[in-house]
């Protein structure tokens, strides 16, 4: 029709729910002899281009199932990223392999028409952008961010980024992507739990006024040239991560971001963090990790609780400091209690109820869709922090926080928010600003001073302090421990701790699958207003999320052994899938006629748990799991510490609110 409204309701219609609780299996597309490592839409929708261990390239017509040609693309070893070029009529290929090379392909003749040899490890990710239409980039393990211009004749890169004078010699870039909407801004994924954002544009103007400059080639011996301005990096990690880093490197647990995205609209950046969970990064209402935060003043049980803190210019509320607990400042606006609606109210019963029973992620799931529609009301932050703190997944502690924190901030008096804020630092290790949490608690609420949840933790905290005494500066505030680095070749650059003090904090988190034997799994956003987001996972299925709640919505087996690359459709409700099956599987929704779909993950809760059991498993349990064998682990249900849950309004142990 061609009307003005008619892209707009493509976007918000081509995926919605009733189609995500349709999608099934349409067709598979055999043509390959290895693993599917890589997967391509063009920019129409109407080709998808495919890589392999077989070394092959193959571009498929997806709409009618027909491989429209393969070719051997050069490489000597697997084919991990594959690329059309912008503008290029869907003629021009772009593939990065094991062999540490960048290939450039013709399509229309079959020919590889540059071979860039310039990596000295893995590529493992190619980035094209539309502003930058005969440029590309590449991620590869031996920590350079390489850009090419095809324009020139010179068959060499220039590197653009250079991890290792940040991060020392043992660091891997894993992964990169351009913002859709400004091309300026590049996102690197590289070993470790830090998330990198780049302006292009600014780094290229520092180099060539680095170049002009008279003095450029004159150095005294206290001069040092950043490789990056200031102002060029900014870094994102999720906040609990950096303090757990020792904790999972002996555990031999590897964090590693193998999938960074933008969202459609590069408001939001996703990440697929390996060794652990699904991040959502708001760019826009940026926010500091969370730590602590109390309120100076409680106003008094027969006042309103209902207040919101000041928070004197910082996003969430929150001041960092690695000297100790402190009290942000401001005070609280107390604005009138607001009641449930009734369909809202029967929501939070059935959350409470499954809480009594304990289904703590379907408690979760519940409170979370009752949160999406009152995000002001502490009670039912309070009592999802604590279903998060029954169930221990990992994370579940700082999301705790985080909601306790809200809670709080919502309504100054929250007896149990303040409670089980101090029960999440301990637990997050932050263990001598517990112990000034928990001194605060008693003093706010004398009546539960010597309840038996209060003198519980005081014990834990006393005795944990009594046995870490001889390296307690390093649990204080987290500061230390982010930094750390254990040796020379991975040492830490000053201006990489300085970057990493700067990290912004995540919006979303999204747990369920599990990510840790490959290291190049995908998550992306479904649907072009970004609706969903979908995960590859170990145990063979991929998930699907609602992206707002952050509630499971959909799991489907989409391989054998594990599913590693997602490619949603440019504007269908359509799904690219591949793993370590030779195949490329199409989802998309199925008519309703349809028998019920074989491929469906009944009992999404179990896999789940499966999963969390599986990323904290010993590697050699996995080993054992993936050979056949049952192991044991980590349970779904476990005590969140002692007595430090939900209650009716003036008790600290109870059921939730």
């Amino acid at each position: 029709l061609q009307e003005r409204g008619a892209l707009g309701f493509e976007r918000h219609y081509h995926v919605t729910d009733p189609f995500i609780r349709r999608l099934g299996l349409e067709a598979e597309l055999q043509g390959h002899s290895g693993c599917v490592n890589c997967l391509e839409w063009n920019e129409k929708g109407d080709l998808l281009a495919s890589g392999s261990d077989d070394q092959h390239t193959i571009v498929w017509d997806p709409l009618h199932h027909k491989k429209l040609l393969s070719m051997h693309t050069g490489h000597t070893a697997n084919i991990f990223s594959v690329k059309f070029l912008p503008h290029s009529g869907d003629r021009i290929l772009i593939t990065g392999a094991a062999d540490s090379k960048v290939h450039v392909h013709d399509l229309t003749v079959k020919e590889t028409v540059h071979m860039f040899g310039d990596h000295t490890n893995r590529v493992k990710r190619i980035a094209t952008a539309p502003m930058w239409p005969n440029t590309f980039w590449s991620a590869a393990e031996d920590g350079l961010i390489r850009q090419y211009d095809l324009r020139e004749n010179s068959k060499r890169s220039e590197v653009l980024i250079d991890l290792t004078e940040y991060c020392g010699q043992l660091v891997e870039a894993k992964c990169l992507t351009v913002n859709p909407q400004d091309n300026n801004y590049l996102a690197v994924g590289a070993s470790g739990p830090f998330v990198r954002l780049y302006d292009i544009r600014m780094i290229h103007n520092h180099r060539k006024s680095m170049k002009q400059s008279p003095s450029a080639g004159v150095h005294t011996f206290c001069d040092r040239q950043k490789p990056l301005p200031d102002g060029a990096a900014q870094y994102y990690v999720a906040g609990h991560l950096p303090v757990k880093l020792p904790d999972y490197n002996n555990r031999l647990r590897v964090l590693v971001a193998t999938y960074v995205t933008f969202s459609p609209d590069g408001t939001e950046l996703l990440v697929n963090m390996g060794g652990e969970q699904v991040y959502l990064f708001d760019l826009t209402y940026k926010q500091r990790p969370y730590t602590f935060l109390l309120p100076k003043k409680c106003h008094t049980s027969g006042e309103v609780q209902n207040g919101k803190t000041s928070t004197n210019g910082v996003s969430n509320g929150i001041h960092l400091h690695s000297n100790g607990f402190r009290l942000a400042e401001g005070r609280a606006h107390v604005s009138p209690q607001v009641e449930l609606p009734p369909y809202l109210e029967r929501i939070k019963q059935q959350a409470n109820e499954a809480f009594a029973c304990q289904l703590w992620t379907q408690a979760i799931q519940l409170y979370s869709k009752a949160v999406q529609k009152a995000p002001n009301n502490a009670m039912l932050y309070g009592n999802r922090a604590a279903a998060y703190m029954k169930r221990k997944w990992d994370g579940d502690h700082y999301d705790a926080l985080r909601d306790c924190l809200k809670a709080i901030s919502l309504n100054p008096c929250h007896l149990k928010a303040h409670f089980r804020l101090a029960r999440c630092l301990f637990e997050l290790k932050y263990v001598a600003e517990a112990l000034e949490c928990l001194d605060d608690f008693k003093g706010k609420f004398p009546e539960q001073a010597h309840s038996s949840a209060c003198d519980a933790l005081d014990r834990d905290i006393n005795a944990a302090l009594f046995s870490k005494s001889d390296n307690a500066e390093d649990k204080k505030g987290g500061g230390p421990i982010r930094l750390r680095a254990t040796g020379r070749k991975d040492s830490i650059s000053e201006d990489e701790m300085v970057l990493r003090e700067r990290s912004y904090d995540y919006k979303f988190r999204y747990c369920g699958h599990c990510n840790t034997t490959t290291d190049i799994k995908e998550a992306n956003f479904f649907g072009s207003n970004a609706q969903y987001i979908v995960s590859g996972s170990d145990d063979g299925s991929f998930f699907i999320w609602e992206k707002e709640t952050t509630n499971l919505v959909r799991v489907l087996q989409g391989d054998e052994s594990i599913v590693n690359c997602l490619q949603p459709h440019p504007s269908y409700c359509f799904l690219a899938t591949s793993g370590i099956d030779p195949v490329v599987r199409l989802w998309n929704p199925r008519p309703e006629s349809e028998t019920l779909n074989g491929r469906v993950v009944v009992d999404m809760e179990g896999a789940s748990q499966a999963n969390q059991r599986r990323m904290n498993a010993d590697p050699l349990e996995v080993m054992l799991l993936n050979m056949g064998y049952r192991i044991t682990g980590l349970t779904s249900a476990g005590a969140a510490g002692s007595d430090d849950e939900d209650s009716s309004e003036g008790q600290v142990q109870c059921r939730p609110s």
